[in-house]
């Protein structure tokens, strides 16, 4: 998990405090169970399960070992179940940024990969692009056959753009939260992903990671933060300042005042 100071603020402590859910060869019973209630929560993005809505079948197989937790995990994201709570109600482009935050742990982290998944699926239909996902290189090399798909986006990996990083946390509002319950049919990454933008992070302090509302394109935002002390200055003096940013200039101001050594206090819209 990547080294961050203020985790809690952001929302991210309980996926940093976890560990890998990894179905090893001696395991129990009970090792089964926990992979699959660790499989439900991240594939159906941590969204009520009622006991009528689990799928007997696929648990019962991989229980007796005929498929691997990649497999259970296939199982979920081609079932009825995830159809009706992520693909029947949402725009195409939501449904993809949801099978990136389900399937691989991360973010669409380009206009390039939101049209290949775009064109898959009109081409070839739902199955297929289930199965791009999970067949890929990448979800082999960092699931393989018995680790549960987990949030690595928060990370830092070879190969994976920085902008993936903030992108995931506008997929993400907090543990508590699911995917069911933000209520928005349409693509949260459309603008940023089409301009090429990198998306601003948000403390939970601003409702933005709770799911409370936060602002949107062309509104302005006040950012509060502790200036950097003076390197010339034998006294360290920390002051507070506030700054009034557009939203589209919001990402670069928070990485210049990064850069600075300034501390961000909070994000409001105004």
């Amino acid at each position: 998990m990547a080294a961050l100071g203020q985790a809690a603020r952001l929302g991210i402590t309980p996926y940093e405090n976890s560990g890998l859910a990894e179905l090893r060869p001696d395991r129990t019973e009970a090792d089964v169970e926990v992979i699959i209630r660790a499989a439900y929560r991240q594939v159906l993005g941590n969204a009520y399960l009622l006991e009528g809505d689990r799928l007997v079948s696929a648990e019962s197989l991989l229980h007796q070992g005929t498929i691997s937790v990649r497999g259970f995990v296939l199982a979920i994201a081609q079932s009825e179940l995830y159809r009706e709570k992520f693909f029947y109600s949402n725009s195409q482009t939501r449904f993809i940024e949801l099978n990136y935050k389900h399937l691989l742990g991360r973010a669409p982290e380009d206009e390039s990969e939101i049209s290949y998944h775009v064109e898959l699926y009109n081409s070839r239909g739902y199955e297929a692009e289930i199965d791009s996902y999970i067949d890929s290189q990448e979800y082999q090399q960092n699931f393989g056959e018995n680790i549960v798909p987990y949030y690595r986006g928060f990370q830092s990996q070879v190969g994976q753009k920085n902008v993936g990083f903030s992108r995931l946390f506008q997929l993400y509002r907090g543990y508590a939260n699911s995917d069911r319950a933000q209520g928005q049919k349409q693509g949260r990454l459309t603008w940023e992903v089409a301009k090429n933008l990198a998306s601003p992070i948000y403390p939970v302090s601003s409702g933005a990671l709770t799911g409370a509302a936060s602002g949107g394109r062309g509104e302005s935002y006040r950012i509060r933060f502790l200036q950097s002390a003076s390197p010339n200055l034998t006294v360290v003096r920390r002051g507070t300042a506030e700054l009034l940013v557009p939203y589209e200039q919001l990402s670069s101001k928070l990485q210049q005042l990064n850069r600075k050594g300034s501390k961000v206090i909070s994000i409001t819209a105004v």
